[in-house]
């Protein structure tokens, strides 16, 4: 019985279950179905009824969700919306300002210098696909807000891991400017060669192929193709130090502009293992905390946090936007969605926890700060920024 229980079959089986739980859940309390899916991660999870644990499997099924859901929301996107210069000050603002306060507040805490860098360093954190599902589910994916948020929050995930770099030196002692030098340049190549080689060749390769014999035969075929090519993307990524998911978003934006003839559409088909896998994805960011490590001490310190992280993120995100002429209530809709921590602050928390930088009561802060400031922006934007919109897909679901 045990080992039907951790077979792969019921594991999948019993996530699957979990979300259709969140969903559930989402559309009772008229929130975000990311909101349901987080939550019920949380009630499944260690933290209440320590049905599920975050195992090796659910990792990985979570981080294949994660690639996937940012391949299909590059699909939306040309490269030309996102290299914009206001994103890239909005995203070098909302790093440095978040450090600071991370930091600071540590400081005021009590914490170590290598802790205090270390939390500085996960607030600096923008998970991207958080926001970027919202706006999909609202149908603001195409505004100039979003376009903002999502080319600010590629630039800021490269800036938030040369940043983890920098504090790794920082805490080891080995600062080595020529180590960062080698990390920018290979995240700038990467970015610059893989979108170019993306639109110019890989492209027109999935093109030609469609138009092919055999693709007439097999639709599927080119699928496979550009589903193998994305993959590849989000693996030199991390080969070159950056994450999985902006390999991911660089080749959904390279391939958005591919036009099939004969094979199944890119993105219908992408979207269909994005609702298996993402909302996976969703779930195991609840599934990953556990509520047992927090003392009082520590709960007064995850509020305290919590807070700096959102107001950092708001300011250094929204007024930059705003100075960028940007409306006030665009540059708010910026702020909030650069705010979620997510999965990227989690793995810099990991880290740190397995350097033995940071103790556990550390990284379960971070990991709640992450959960918190994740949960507040579908909120916000569903009772806020996009209310109509809401009541439509509301009415809709009715």
């Amino acid at each position: 019985m045990e080992e039907l229980l951790s077979s792969p079959e019921f594991q999948m089986s019993l996530l699957l279950f979990v979300a259709l739980a969140g969903y559930l859940i989402a559309s009772r309390i008229n929130q975000s179905a990311v909101v349901g899916l987080i939550l019920v991660g949380i009630v499944v999870g260690p933290s209440v009824l320590h049905l599920i644990s975050y195992t090796e499997f659910i990792s990985s099924l979570a981080r294949l969700g994660a690639v996937v859901l940012l391949f299909v929301i590059g699909l939306e996107f040309k490269l030309q919306d996102i290299l914009v210069p206001r994103n890239g000050v909005i995203g070098l603002v909302g790093v440095i300002l978040p450090w600071i306060g991370g930091y600071g507040i540590s400081i005021l805490f009590g914490f170590s210098l290598p802790g205090s860098i270390f939390i500085g360093t996960a607030l600096t954190a923008t998970s991207i696909a958080i926001t970027a599902n919202v706006l999909r589910e609202y149908n603001q994916l195409q505004t100039d807000a979003a376009k903002a948020i999502i080319g600010a929050a590629v630039i800021d995930d490269i800036l938030s891991l040369l940043a983890l770099a920098l504090s790794i030196d920082i805490i080891t002692g080995s600062v080595s400017v020529l180590g960062i030098v080698v990390l920018v340049i290979k995240a700038l190549l990467f970015i610059g060669i893989g979108a170019a080689v993306g639109l110019l060749l890989v492209s027109r390769l999935i093109e030609n192929v469609d138009k092919t014999a055999f693709a007439g035969k097999y639709p599927e075929f080119t699928f496979i193709f550009a589903m193998m090519m994305a993959f590849f993307y989000a693996m030199v990524a991390e080969m070159v130090g950056l994450s999985a998911i902006v390999g991911a978003f660089i080749a959904g934006v390279s391939f958005s502009g591919v036009i099939l003839e004969q094979s199944k559409n890119l993105k219908e088909g992408a979207e269909y293992l994005q609702i298996i896998f993402a909302s996976i994805f969703f779930v195991s960011l609840g599934i990953i905390a556990d509520f047992h490590a927090l003392t009082y001490e520590i709960a007064i310190f995850v509020v305290v946090l919590t807070l700096v992280a959102m107001i950092t993120k708001i300011i250094g995100c929204g007024v930059p936007a705003w100075i960028c002429r940007m409306s006030v209530h665009d540059s708010l809709v910026v702020g909030f969605g650069m705010a979620p921590r997510g999965e990227v602050a989690m793995i810099v928390a990991l880290i740190g926890l397995e350097a033995g930088v940071i103790d556990q009561s550390v990284y379960v802060t971070l990991v709640l700060m992450a959960l918190i400031t994740t949960l507040i922006t579908p909120i916000v934007y569903r009772n806020w920024f996009f209310r109509k919109n809401s009541n439509e897909i509301s009415g809709r679901e009715e």
